[in-house]
Order: C-alpha cells, then structure tokens, then sequence
C-alpha cells in the first residue's frame, strides 16, 4: 500500500498477473476532489502507468455513500477567473491520466457519483454501479458549465441524454444508466465486487500484450477516421506477432478441445 492523504493504492498478485485498486478516501468529504486529491490522484496513476507488470485497474472510493460528490465546493467557492482555471485543468489533468492508463480501469461506482465523479468514471474502461446509485452534473445548477471529461458523455450515452443532464442538472437512477450506456451492468448492493472480480478474471485470463494493445488502440479509435483507425488496427496486429504471445496463447487454446 502506498501513503497518500486523499487516496489509497493497493496492489494485489492474483492468479494471472498483478492488480492496483486507486480507493478515493475522503469520505467525511463525499470523496470530493481537492486540489490535493486531483494532485495525488495523478501521481498515483503516473506511478501505475509505469508498472510493466500491472494487469488492471479498480478505481473505487470509500465510505459507501458517494463514490464521488462533485469537486470540492469549499474550494470552488473562493476561486476567480484564474484560480477556477488552474483548479479544473488541474482535475483535467488527473482524470486524464486515469484514462491513460495502458491497462483497462474498472469504475466500481457506489452511492452518488456526481460532477468531477462522473467525468472520472467517464474516463474508465468498464463501469459497474449499485442499484441505488445516483448518477449526475449539477454544474449548471450552481452556475456554472460542465467541462473537461465531460466531453466524453455524447459518445458514451448518446448526444440527447448527454445534453438532458448537462442542461438540467438532474440526476439519472443506475437503470436508466444501464439503459444509455453510462454503465455496463448494475448489481445489488453487496454484490458489486463480484461483478469486478468477473471482469478482473476475464482480463487476467487473455494475454497481457493483447489487453495492452487493445487498450491503446481503443483509446486511438476515439479521434481517428474509419480508414486511419483500420490501418492502426493493422500495425496493432503486426505488432502483436512480433513476440510469442499469440502462439502461446492460441496453443493453450487448441489443447483444450
């Protein structure tokens, strides 16, 4: 485990490869993001992103009633024209390197994830709520616009929704989050670790090369057009014959029928 005032990092050797857990620990707080939080989460992802062993990542938070409650409002009720700059490019930059990662990130998303939460999670591979999750960005009704990584929510829960709850502040229920795409599945209360788990040995069961560069290229598909993302796709599978990974993997595969 790795000290931290405003997060927690853990990582655990499973069967199949190494995994980290980013906890946000401010719970008294809501798992606000500070200023602080925003800089410890970006070096803690920095860190896991040279990890040439890690597998994956679980991005949860503690204290069961909000994953995440929105940005620090203590914070964000000081701030200028200048300071309000400094303080969300500074979260950009955290989110950002969350979204990085060169390993899949699973949001594990318990209790109302609101504003900057949103955006965090938005910035994950997989995301897997409770049902009494509340989900959200309120921006505009203490306001002020939604930002950075919320860029992301058209192309995850489609334009319309995105602009229902960008434009009204209102929260969606985990089904109706389910049903636009914002979360992959929705579980009961005591059973969202299982859920991770499932997707974690999924992971850990396919080739560690594979994963990596299945992330890598997803992440370049977001900007590039049809033909251009089909020629990186291309050099992606070269790329990955170039070691023995696929013939390893395949022949474990063939052995079991």
């Amino acid at each position: 485990m790795t000290d931290y005032k405003t997060i927690l990092v853990e990582h655990e050797v499973r069967p199949g490869g190494e995994i980290a857990r980013i906890t946000l620990n401010r719970p008294d707080k809501l798992n606000a993001m500070s200023s602080e939080m925003n800089r410890e989460l970006r070096k803690a992802a920095y860190a896991l992103s040279k990890d040439k062993d890690l597998r994956a990542v679980v991005l949860a938070a503690a204290g069961g009633k909000a994953f995440v409650g929105g940005a620090d409002i203590n914070e964000m009720a000081e701030m200028d024209a200048q300071t309000a700059r400094d303080f969300i490019t500074n979260l950009h930059r955290a989110i950002n390197q969350v979204r990085m990662l060169p390993v899949p990130v699973i949001a594990r998303i318990d209790g109302y994830c609101l504003g900057a939460g949103l955006e965090l999670v938005a910035a994950c591979d997989m995301r897997v709520c409770t049902e009494d999750t509340k989900l959200g960005m309120p921006e505009v009704r203490v306001g002020m616009p939604s930002v950075i990584e919320a860029v992301l929510l058209p192309k995850i829960m489609g334009w319309g929704k995105a602009a229902e709850i960008l434009l009204t502040g209102d929260m969606i229920d985990a089904q109706e989050a389910l049903t636009c795409g914002l979360v992959q599945k929705v579980t009961p209360k005591g059973g969202i670790d299982e859920q991770v788990d499932a997707w974690l040995g999924s992971i850990l069961s396919s080739g560690p090369q594979a994963v990596r560069i299945q992330k890598r290229l997803l992440r370049s598909w977001e900007n590039l057009p049809i033909d251009a993302a089909i020629r990186a796709a291309i050099d992606a599978f070269e790329e990955s014959h170039s070691g023995p990974e696929p013939r390893a993997y395949l022949s474990r595969f063939l052995r079991k029928d």
